[in-house]
């Protein structure tokens, strides 16, 4: 990926980034992270629930990068204080992280029950996914507002390195969750992984910022 490039630049950098943000905001404690983890270990579903939830949260990200491109397009004063608020939202998410250490929790999966068929599985991954409000903040107005800011040749990129991040995240859950979870009941690890997500989100919201006022 290094070697691609666009006429309004390099397309890693970009990548990388929607990659960065898209992590960030996926690696939570929370019931669709529990419920993956759930049929990880149950080794159930597992490849249908992982696509489910990775190919939502795709098409959320392109719907709102590219929605947001359009709603932005002839708005340049919008599109800049959207920005600005999206990078106060960053430093809020990375200082609210860097609280979270201090509190750690963990993320617990209940193994028993009855078996789920497939069709009850893409039911319970579908209420966990849509039926959460966050899910929109971040992937509609968040990713996409962010996203948007980008130069057109790019904003494909930058949608494509969010959406990777899920199809990381969830396969991970799902295919490694019997390594995961004794790893994920500890809050040590959750410790660690929002000081990664803090350090993460402050330098995404110096970046935004820096990117606004450098184009004023």
């Amino acid at each position: 990926m290094p070697f691609l490039s666009t006429s309004a630049g390099p397309v890693a950098p970009v990548f990388l980034q929607g990659f960065a943000l898209g992590l960030g905001l996926i690696v939570a404690i929370g019931a669709q992270n529990a419920f993956v983890l759930r049929q990880g270990l149950r080794r159930e579903h597992v490849a249908t629930v992982v696509g489910f939830c990775a190919l939502m949260d795709a098409a959320l990200i392109i719907a709102g990068v590219f929605g947001m491109a359009r709603a932005l397009g002839d708005r340049p004063q919008l599109a800049r204080a959207l920005a600005l608020a999206g990078a106060a939202f960053l430093a809020w998410y990375g200082w609210k992280a860097f609280q979270r250490m201090r509190h750690a929790g963990s993320l617990q999966a209940a193994a028993g029950g009855e078996a789920l068929s497939r069709r009850a599985a893409l039911g319970q991954a579908a209420a966990f996914t849509l039926l959460n409000p966050h899910v929109y903040l971040d992937t509609v107005l968040l990713v996409g507002g962010l996203g948007a800011q980008q130069p057109a040749p790019l904003q494909a990129w930058f949608a494509a390195g969010a959406s990777t991040a899920s199809v990381v995240w969830f396969s991970l859950l799902g295919v490694g969750a019997r390594w995961l979870a004794p790893w994920f009941a500890r809050p040590t690890a959750w410790r660690v992984l929002d000081g990664l997500i803090g350090v993460t989100m402050a330098v995404l919201a110096v970046a935004m910022a820096r990117q606004v006022w450098s184009g004023v």
